[in-house]
């Protein structure tokens, strides 16, 4: 019997495209849509990009943000791309890395925008995948409540499943808005949806 192909693995037209525009993966165009919808990344930001290998998001939002802001990405992988001048990139875990006024990611806090794509390694089983995203998820959405500054944005990836209900309620306690947005980029085999959150409320 022949194994199943992996969807992932088969390069389509937005893996065509990110390539030739000179991102590495084709994630770049769900941020893309994100930023288009949401109208988050503005010239001057400060992001922290978290989960950033192989580095789409990061130069997406280094462009956006252009010479007057600056990026922090980090990652357990290094980056699969050169730093533009205004991202500095961090090798690392971001949940072991203190968030303190000390640690790494103080040096560019208070945060504009908070960016999340991390997910976890997929066992094949969709409840303790689903369990394991929304943990990531919520360790994210704690970072970004921790070092956004007032009025500022966090955009975080998580799988769809009996969670995300939670994970949206959270969501709404730190932000004025909370809205799902799921890219046309994802593939349609995937379960994963982006948490868009606006307006960091004054603690």
């Amino acid at each position: 019997m022949s194994r199943r192909a992996n969807p992932y693995q088969k390069a389509d037209h937005f893996t065509r495209e990110a390539k030739a525009a000179g991102f590495p993966a084709r994630s770049v165009f769900k941020l893309e849509e994100i930023d288009k919808r949401a109208r988050i990344l503005r010239p001057g930001q400060h992001v922290l990009d978290l989960g950033a290998s192989p580095g789409s998001w990061m130069l997406y939002a280094s462009q956006k943000v252009g010479k007057g802001g600056k990026v922090l990405a980090i990652d357990l992988k290094a980056l699969e791309t050169a730093l533009p001048l205004n991202a500095t990139f961090v090798l690392g875990d971001a949940f072991a890395i203190d968030a303190g006024e000390t640690g790494p990611m103080a040096a560019l806090a208070p945060y504009d925008v908070v960016l999340s794509d991390m997910a976890p390694n997929t066992t094949g089983n969709r409840n303790a995948d689903q369990a394991r995203s929304y943990d990531l998820f919520m360790r994210a959405l704690e970072v970004g409540g921790r070092l956004l500054k007032p009025g500022g944005a966090f955009v975080g990836k998580i799988f769809m499943g009996e969670d995300l209900p939670k994970a949206r309620a959270e969501a709404r306690k730190l932000f004025e808005s909370e809205r799902l947005i799921r890219p046309e980029g994802t593939r349609s085999v995937s379960y994963e949806i982006f948490v868009v959150a606006t307006g960091r409320k004054s603690a």
